[in-house]
C-alpha cells in the first residue's frame, strides 16, 4: 500500500507516524513545501520574545531522524500543484522548479491555513510580518535583530496576535494592538475578555478597540498605521494577526467538495468527496458537536487527533469515526491565562439557541494556603436541563486544569450538575475542599433548579434605575470610595432581617454583593420573606466591574 501525504506538520506528521506503526511494509511518502516538518507552531512567538533560547528546540524531529526512525520518504521543499483523483496521481514540483508525478493508493490532504492578508494600501512595505511558519518566524527574529524596533503594532487581537504583543513587550518594544472588534480574544465572550484587556493595560500595551487599518506608509525609519478613525500610530514593525482562512486551493482544483464555512468537505472518516482522499487539519470543516453544523476549527490537538484516527482508517478501511472538536483554547497573556471550551454565550444568541450563563469567583487553591490567585469561570448551559455548552475562564493559576476537565463533561454531554460529580484531588497547595468546578456547578445548579433566579451585568446596564431596586448587600467598607454600582441601596447581609422596610416591595429586586454568595443568601432571605420579584447578579460586583471598566486610548 502506498500512502502519500500533503503537509509535514501536525496532522501529516502524526498520520505518517501512526501509519508506519500500524504497517511496517507500506509506503509512505511525506511532501512538504517548507524546509522543515513536525516543528512547533505555537512555540514561535515564545522564540521572537526569547522565552525559548533555542531555536533547535522548536523542532520535535528533522526530515532526516523523522525519516529513518519511522522509514517515511520524507521530502520537504516539495509543492504539490495539482491531484488528480480519478487516476490516483499528484504532481510535485521542487525547489529547482522541476515537476515529476507521483502515484498514491491512498492521498492525505493537510496543507494547513494561510494568514488572511487583505489588500491594503502598504501592506507590503518592509518590516510588516504576518507569522504562521519557521521562514515568518526568521524573518522576523532576523528584523528584530538588525533595526532598532522600539514600538510594534500588532493587528488583530487573537490568540497569536496577544502572544505576539506579549512576547515583543519581552523583546522591548513598546505595543499597540489593534483590533477591530470591541474586545480581544474573540471566541470568549466580553466579560471574560475585560479581564484581559484591564491586564494589557497594566502591562503598558495600548489598545485600539472598534478601529481598523486604512493603510500603511512609510515616512523616514517608521510605518505609519494609518486608522479609518484618522487615527495614526508610528511602529519600526507591524505584526498582521487578522486571522486565517482554510489552505483549500489544491482540493478546489482536483474538483473535490468545498464545504458551507469554506473548509474541505470530509465524512466521519475524515475521507473527501473523492475516493481513497482524506483531509485533517486546520483546512477541514466538520460538524460541532453540540450544534451539528460544521465549522473550521484552527488547533494543533484536534490536527493531532485527526491525523492518528485518519491513519487507522487509510490502512485499516472505514472503521473509526471522528467525534468532532468543541473548539477548547487556552493563551498565556502575560501572568493571565485565559481558556475556552464549547460555544460562548454571543455564539449561542447568534444561533438562537436558548440559554443561561453563571459567573463564579474562586480562589485556584485553598486561601490559607499562601499563593492563591482568584479565577473567574463562566459557563453556559441549557436552563432547562442544564445541559453544558460551554465554559470559559481567566486567572492566574489552575485555569488549564479546570477547562480541560470541563471540556471532556461537555463532549460526553454531561450538565452543570456533572461538575458536582467530579472527584478533585485536593490538598491545600492545589485546590480547595469545594474546587472551582463544584462551585461553579453548584451555582449553575441553582439557576436551572430555579432556587437562584439571576441577572447579568448587561440587565444592569440597560435598567431602568427609577423601576427597579439594586440592593447592595456588601459591608460599608466594602463600598468606600465610590466603588459600588451607581444608585444602589446598600444594607449589609447580616443586617438584611431588621431592615426589610427600607426595600420597596413593589419593584423588581437586583441584588448583589463581591462575588455572588452573599447576594444569594439575600435573595434567599428576601424571598422567603415575601419579596417575589428578586434576582442575584451573576459574578456580584467584581464581574460587573471588570465588565464596565473603560479601555483608556492611547494620546
Amino acid at each position: 500500500m502506498k500512502h502519500v501525504i500533503i503537509g509535514g506538520v501536525a496532522g501529516g506528521a502524526t498520520a505518517a507516524a501512526r501509519i508506519r506503526r500500524l504497517d511496517e511494509f507500506a509506503d509512505i511518502i511525506l511532501l512538504e513545501k517548507g524546509k522543515y516538518i513536525s516543528y512547533a507552531n505555537c512555540g514561535l512567538p515564545y522564540y521572537i520574545g526569547g522565552i525559548i533560547k533555542n531555536r533547535q528546540n522548536l523542532f520535535l524531529q528533522t526530515p532526516a531522524s523523522f525519516g529513518k526512525r519511522f522509514r517515511v520518504d520524507v521530502r520537504v521543499e516539495s509543492t504539490v500543484v495539482g491531484i488528480e483523483p480519478t487516476e490516483k496521481t499528484v504532481t510535485v514540483r521542487q525547489a529547482d522548479g522541476s515537476e515529476y508525478t507521483e502515484t498514491y493508493d491512498k492521498l492525505l490532504l493537510s496543507p494547513g491555513a494561510t494568514p488572511v492578508k487583505p489588500p491594503l494600501e502598504g501592506i507590503d512595505l518592509e518590516g510588516i510580518f504576518t507569522l504562521r511558519d519557521v521562514a515568518d518566524t526568521d524573518r522576523i527574529r532576523n528584523y528584530l535583530d538588525t533595526h532598532r524596533v522600539k514600538q510594534a503594532v500588532v493587528v488583530g487581537g487573537g490568540f497569536i496576535g496577544l502572544e505576539m504583543a506579549e512576547n515583543l513587550r519581552h523583546a522591548g518594544a513598546d505595543v499597540s494592538i489593534v483590533e477591530m472588534a470591541n474586545q480581544v480574544m474573540m471566541p470568549v465572550d466580553f466579560s471574560i475578555a475585560a479581564h484581559i484587556h484591564q491586564h494589557l493595560l497594566q502591562k503598558g500595551v495600548r489598545l485600539y478597540l472598534e478601529q481598523t487599518v486604512e493603510r500603511f506608509e512609510r515616512r523616514d525609519d517608521n510605518i505609519h498605521v494609518c486608522l479609518k478613525s484618522g487615527k495614526i500610530i508610528q511602529a519600526n514593525m507591524v505584526i498582521l494577526s487578522i486571522g486565517v482562512r482554510p489552505e483549500t486551493s489544491l482540493a478546489k482544483a482536483a474538483g473535490l467538495k468545498i464545504g458551507e464555512t469554506g473548509g474541505i468537505w470530509v465524512d466521519k472518516y475524515l475521507e473527501t468527496s473523492a475516493k481513497d482522499v482524506y483531509a485533517v487539519g486546520d483546512a477541514i470543516e466538520f460538524p460541532h458537536p453540540l450544534t451539528g453544523k460544521p465549522w473550521l476549527n484552527y488547533l494543533a490537538n484536534p490536527a493531532n487527533r485527526q491525523g492518528r484516527l485518519v491513519a487507522d482508517n487509510m490502512v485499516q478501511g472505514n472503521m473509526f469515526a471522528y467525534e468532532g472538536a468543541i473548539g477548547s483554547a487556552i493563551a498565556k497573556v502575560f501572568d493571565l491565562t485565559v481558556a475556552t471550551t464549547g460555544l460562548a454565550a454571543k455564539r449561542l444568541k447568534q444561533m438562537n439557541i436558548p440559554y443561561q450563563s453563571s459567573h463564579t469567583h474562586s480562589g485556584s487553591h485553598a486561601g490559607y494556603y499562601p499563593g492563591s490567585m482568584p479565577m473567574n469561570i463562566k459557563l453556559t448551559f441549557d436552563p432547562a436541563s442544564g445541559k453544558l455548552y460551554g465554559a470559559q475562564a481567566v486567572g492566574y493559576d489552575g485555569v488549564d486544569k479546570r477547562i480541560d476537565q470541563i471540556a471532556l463533561i461537555i463532549k460526553l454531554g454531561g450538565s452543570v450538575f456533572d461538575l458536582m460529580k467530579v472527584e478533585h484531588c485536593y490538598a491545600p497547595p492545589y485546590s480547595s475542599a469545594k474546587d472551582p468546578i463544584a462551585i461553579a456547578g453548584y451555582v449553575a445548579g441553582n439557576i436551572v433548579n430555579g432556587r437562584m433566579p439571576v441577572i447579568q451585568w448587561r440587565d444592569i446596564q440597560v435598567a431602568n434605575p427609577d423601576e427597579i431596586v439594586i440592593l447592595d448587600v456588601r459591608t460599608r467598607e466594602e463600598t468606600a470610595g465610590g466603588q459600588r454600582i451607581a444608585g444602589s441601596l446598600n444594607i449589609p447581609v447580616d443586617e438584611l432581617r431588621e431592615r426589610l422596610d427600607e426595600i420597596p416591595a413593589n419593584k423588581p429586586i437586583y441584588v448583589y454583593c463581591g462575588v455572588g454568595l452573599r447576594g444569594y443568601i439575600a435573595l434567599q432571605i428576601l424571598m422567603q420573606r415575601g419579596f417575589s420579584d428578586v434576582k442575584n447578579l451573576s459574578g456580584g460586583y467584581r464581574t460587573y466591574a471588570i465588565a464596565t471598566a473603560p479601555v483608556s486610548q492611547s494620546k
